[in-house]
Formats: structure tokens, C-alpha cells, sequence
């Protein structure tokens, strides 16, 4: 698991080697299903503080590299193209996304379809939805059923604590 200040120091490592660190600056988030962020508004790059803590270091160095690349790329380049070419002339060898581990336990809402697949959630499902790894489209078979959980303050603090 990746130390948050080594993570720290990379960040801002890789910023004053790629980016104008008078301009761009790192921060941690909250972000509980997504790893990084590229905020070209305040020129900020941030990462999740629990899924820093969850990952080892190379995943949260493909991370920031991936970041790096959006700032590099500008707003409209997306993942096309463009960001692309940067995102390996820095050395990122990651997907468009992240495909690890997410924050299941700070999830309020659990889902399980008739086949017993557990599915999270951080907002109230709005319509029904059906299991994914079951079928491909909707049925009505494979609804998924959601129960509330309550997340004490205990297990947010216990939960940012082990991010730090």
C-alpha cells in the first residue's frame, strides 16, 4: 500500500518535472470510485485519499502519471489521440481508466441480484437496474435489490485514517 506522503512528494516530483509547479499543485480528495483528477480550472491535480492508501506504488504512479498527461494534453483532448501520445512519452502504460479496487466499504447502498452478485453504490439507485454480469440488457430476472447501510462516522474516520 502506497505511503500518502511518498505519494505526495512523487506528485509534486512529477508536476515540477512535466508542468509549471508555480501553476499546477496536488492535493488529496474524497473520491471514493475514482483514482485521480485533472482540475484544469484551479490547475490542480488530486487523488483519492482511500484509494491511495489501497494501491501500491506503482498503480498510484500510473495515476499521477495519467494526470499529468490530462494537464499536459489540455481539457479538449480527452483520452484521444493526443493525450495518448503524451501519456506515453511520459512512461504511462495504464488503460483510459482505472480498473482497481474502489472504496466498497464507504458505499451506503449494496445491491444484490438473484445470482448473488454484490453491487455498490454512493448515491440512491433512481430505477431499477439489472446485474450486469448476468446479461447484457435489462431484465426484469436479474434486478438487482438495494439495501440502505448506515457508515458511522467511526468507519469514515477509521477508513481516512488508514488513508493517511
Amino acid at each position: 500500500m502506497a505511503d500518502l506522503e511518498r505519494v505526495r512528494v512523487e506528485a509534486k516530483n512529477l508536476i515540477a518535472r512535466h508542468l509549471d509547479p508555480t501553476v499546477w499543485s496536488f492535493a488529496f480528495d474524497n473520491a471514493k470510485t475514482r483514482a485521480g483528477l485533472c482540475n484544469y480550472g484551479i490547475k490542480r491535480i488530486t487523488v483519492s485519499r482511500y484509494l491511495a492508501s489501497r494501491y501500491d506504488e506503482n498503480e498510484i504512479h500510473q495515476v499521477l502519471l495519467h494526470e499529468v498527461a490530462h494537464a499536459l494534453a489540455g481539457p479538449r483532448a480527452g483520452h484521444g489521440p493526443k493525450w495518448r501520445s503524451i501519456a506515453a512519452g511520459i512512461g504511462y502504460v495504464g488503460k483510459r481508466t482505472h480498473s482497481g479496487e474502489i472504496a466498497n466499504d464507504l458505499a451506503p447502498w449494496i445491491g444484490m441480484c438473484p445470482a448473488g452478485h454484490e453491487h455498490y453504490r454512493y448515491r440512491r439507485p433512481t430505477r431499477p437496474l439489472a446485474c450486469g454480469l448476468c446479461t447484457r440488457r435489462f431484465s426484469p430476472r436479474h434486478l438487482i435489490d438495494w439495501q440502505k447501510r448506515e457508515i458511522t462516522q467511526a468507519e469514515r474516520r477509521r477508513a481516512s485514517a488508514s488513508a493517511r
